[in-house]
């Protein structure tokens, strides 16, 4: 594979006439956000960022940067944790911001399909299905600002995998222009369409490495009749497996929602907002936020028998659609809360549920073992197996100091998730963070198959160049 050729003046006066006068950023005050990830990890450069409105005129950038050996970088709301679209340094690339192409093409109830462009923001197309009362169940933490076309490139997870899956369930087609420029209109309303390879799946979770996706078709479901949210208080971190089973087993597919939460993630949020309070009179160590499509009474009978067991020490049932989003405001402020305690080391981990209490068990010990006095702040989708394994600084130290202990936890946490056969990497990808991961950790014939699709479909190397491989 090449890289990526020195960007001439004559091809970026070439760029700027495809996208039009209101398509490109140059000054570099106004580039600035473009070159920086969301966690401030990476900083690049490039001399343009390219904002196209249509996908003839990303097909177009594609093929002349194609032509002229110039490496490109797609970017959507820019959200992600791992570099994935942010630049390298040297500025040989050039930035496709997918932020003009925002259309809700065609929102179907009797197909229950939404076909959207890629620059859609995730919470505005949960609204357009909300209108035709239907649901888009895609929901994650940057709702309000991440784009479809980023959440399919990196096959997002979310609160709501446990019943709907990830992105990659998602979505029944795609339309990408490809590392030569061409277009593939690969938008279908199908559930069933048996003819062969299913193209658009090698490019969700490719994080732009193949291809550019531009628009999609997404499945919409109904609205639930009923949802009943409850917070509850867990006797130790076996009982939240034990407490889902019974959930699913009681509610059939109607358990929506699992996530666990531990106590030192309700500290934080109460240091963040003393307005909030807790659900308990009494402090536990480990809790579940629990979110059901089913009636009041299922949710209680589901208690009744976890109580019974001795899995429960206290629960609230919302009893109103304000409380629910009180209770689940405790979840959505840890991310918020945890950044403001100071430096966090993150591991998006996913294990199988019935092995998460080994895990966090293992993990803890190993964390607590390598960095003195660190706080151990575990969140996440236990319903899927997936755990945000996060450390956070010690109080009264530097953050630089804590950081730089990175890689000494990192490893053997990963270790850790990969002996109990689970991955190191759940939902928020490779990007630049986790590539020597991605090598440490795969098959050797994975990784094989993996170079070999991408010199297949961009043998110059110029989609995304450094990102995943």
């Amino acid at each position: 594979m090449t890289t990526s050729s020195k960007i001439v003046p004559a091809v970026l006066e070439e760029l700027k006439d495809i996208v039009g006068p209101k398509g490109w950023v140059e000054n570099e005050d106004d580039k600035a956000p473009y070159l920086v990830d969301f966690r401030t990890l990476y900083h690049g450069a490039s001399p343009i960022v390219l904002r196209p409105a249509n996908t003839a005129q990303v097909a177009a950038i594609v093929g002349l940067c194609s032509e002229n050996n110039i490496g490109i970088v797609p970017q959507g709301g820019n959200t992600g944790y791992c570099g994935g679209a942010t630049p390298h340094e040297d500025g040989s690339e050039i930035v496709v911001a997918l932020t003009r192409m925002n259309k809700i093409r065609d929102v179907d109830p009797l197909d229950d399909t939404i076909t959207v462009e890629a620059g859609c923001i995730l919470s505005e197309i949960q609204n357009a299905a909300a209108a035709v009362d239907r649901l888009f169940p895609l929901s994650l933490a940057a709702e309000g600002s991440c784009q479809i076309g980023g959440n399919l490139s990196t096959n997002a997870g979310g609160t709501a995998v446990l019943r709907y899956g990830n992105a990659r369930s998602l979505a029944l087609g795609l339309e990408v222009v490809l590392p030569d420029g061409q277009i593939w209109d690969g938008l279908r309303l199908l559930r069933k369409n048996n003819t062969g390879y299913d193209l658009k799946q090698i490019f969700i979770g490719a994080e732009g490495t193949l291809g550019i996706i531009t628009a999609a078709t997404l499945k919409l479901y109904p609205q639930p009749v009923e949802t009943c949210t409850a917070f509850v208080a867990l006797s130790d971190a076996e009982a939240a497996v034990n407490l889902l089973a019974r959930a699913k087993d009681a509610s059939g597919d109607g358990t929506t929602t699992f996530e666990y939460i531990h106590r030192t993630c309700l500290d934080l949020v109460f240091d963040l907002d003393s307005n909030l309070s807790d659900p308990f009179g009494s402090r536990h160590e480990h809790y579940a936020l629990v979110e059901l499509s089913t009636n009041q009474d299922v949710a209680e009978a589901i208690l009744a028998a976890a109580f019974e067991a001795e899995e429960v020490n206290d629960a609230v049932i919302a009893s109103s659609g304000a409380q629910a989003a009180s209770l689940w405001r405790l979840r959505e402020l840890i991310p918020e809360a945890q950044n403001h305690a100071g430096g966090v080391i993150r591991h998006d981990v996913s294990v199988p549920v019935s092995h998460v209490p080994e895990f966090l068990q293992k993990a803890r010990q190993s964390a607590e073992t390598t960095i003195e006095g660190v706080r151990v702040a575990p969140f996440g989708h236990i319903g899927d197996g997936n755990i945000h394994f996060n450390l956070v600084q010690p109080e009264g130290r530097e953050r630089k100091t804590f950081l730089a202990r990175t890689h000494d936890i990192e490893t053997k946490v990963h270790d850790i998730a990969t002996d109990l056969e689970g991955s190191f990497s759940a939902e928020h990808g490779i990007g630049q963070l986790k590539r020597d991961e991605l090598i440490r950790y795969k098959q050797p014939a994975e990784r094989e198959m993996m170079l070999r699709i991408k010199a297949t479909f961009d043998p110059k190397g110029l989609m995304n160049p450094g990102k995943v491989l």
